[in-house]
């Protein structure tokens, strides 16, 4: 066997983990379908901390690279690891603002001004630069919310997510578990700063590129990638029989959890959000992690909501644009909205689901044999 055909053999998927990524994909769809009744008021969201599911992300994120990788650098250079990161990555980011542009000038209205007022030849050059992930400044917005991808809003968390990985290919793979610590612990004091003595009280931000909100963006990386290296190079593992059911029933509940505190005490709900991100999604993943799926349904599902995570999280968003500004602009009554918004949850299953066969798979198989000169395995952990 040659060393790439060696370097390229796939290791055994955490089926658990897989799952629970699709189980956050999907709470992040739920919390922004819901949003739209709320926008602007995070103290009323019946789904109110949906959003943690970018930090549950990046903690998984740091779990499944160190697995993936930490083993493998006698055997492959960084930029072996660029090529195998942005093969996995990068096809979707580019379905995700294709599917964004489609859908732009349906976003036209009072919630979205600057759409009506954008030509298409910006339009295509915002498009081309978000395929690229490299940021948009705020003087280049076509939506009005300063995004640094105003086409596909959740790309701000692959740009930190790729943040990370040149990070770890840099140095933070050659740290030992004891310099890891550190890091660890002084990461979670940056983002315990943040949500106790910040301003509001949660990690709410980080896709526009200005000082406060990399700032945000950063403290909201750094504690979970680190700590999910550490955890799994340190082997913790929790063993429960029903892992898969328990960690999704705990990771919905931390999701689901008011907003603790209210307008006067937003420490408080920084607290929580700090107890969240730093206790209950480690223990969350050690679980999946120490689990065993059942076999059966059980494992179909693990894998199908592994495979779908990604493509949902990054084409679902241009839904969301167009739902929200209906909803906003025309305030349609409950009867109207509930049944749409269920559609727009399945018609995104779909659109991911669709992604992932007609297009991610292929063009990953296709890449793989290109510059890697290996048919890859494509399977649904995202390493």
């Amino acid at each position: 066997m040659s060393q790439q055909s060696a370097l390229m053999q796939p290791k055994a998927h955490y089926e658990i983990l897989d799952g629970l990524r699709g189980v956050a994909a999907m709470a992040v769809v739920l919390f922004h379908i819901l949003e739209a009744f709320h926008f602007g008021n995070a103290f009323t969201h019946p789904f109110n901390h949906g959003y943690l599911a970018v930090d549950f992300f990046f903690l998984l994120s740091g779990f499944v690279v160190a697995y993936a990788y930490d083993d493998r650098w006698s055997r492959m250079t960084t930029w072996e690891f660029y090529k195998r990161r942005l093969i996995r990555l990068q096809p979707m980011v580019v379905m995700g603002n294709i599917i964004g542009a489609l859908f732009f000038y349906l976003q036209a209205g009072p919630s979205f001004p600057l759409i009506a007022t954008t030509p298409v030849w910006k339009l295509v050059v915002v498009m081309l630069v978000g395929c690229t992930m490299i940021p948009l400044l705020p003087s280049m917005d076509i939506r009005g919310w300063q995004e640094m991808h105003p086409l596909d809003g959740p790309a701000w968390s692959l740009f930190f997510e790729y943040v990370a990985n040149i990070l770890y290919a840099l140095g933070l793979r050659k740290v030992s578990n004891k310099v890891l610590s550190v890091l660890v612990v002084l990461s979670a004091g940056l983002l315990v700063h943040l949500l106790v003595l910040g301003p509001r009280g949660d990690v709410i931000g980080g896709w526009t590129i200005n000082g406060e909100q990399l700032h945000i963006g950063f403290a909201r990386l750094l504690f979970p990638f680190l700590a999910g290296m550490l955890l799994m190079r340190m082997g913790r593992r929790i063993h429960v029989r029903g892992a898969f059911l328990w960690c999704s029933l705990l990771l919905l509940a931390a999701f689901g959890i008011p907003r603790i505190g209210g307008h006067h005490h937003l420490w408080m709900n920084g607290i929580y959000e700090a107890f969240a991100i730093i206790v209950i999604f480690p223990v969350i993943v050690a679980m999946g992690a120490g689990g065993n799926v059942r076999g059966g349904l059980e494992e179909k599902v693990c894998r199908f909501l592994g495979a779908i995570s990604y493509p949902l999280y990054i084409t679902h968003y241009a839904l969301i644009y167009t739902y929200t500004a209906w909803v906003i602009d025309r305030k349609p009554p409950l009867a109207q909205s509930a049944p749409m918004g269920v559609l727009l949850f399945v018609v995104a299953i779909a659109i991911a689901y669709a992604c992932l066969k007609l297009y991610d798979e292929p063009v990953r198989r296709w890449l793989s044999a290109r510059y890697l000169g290996v048919r890859e395995a494509v399977g649904s952990s995202k390493v």
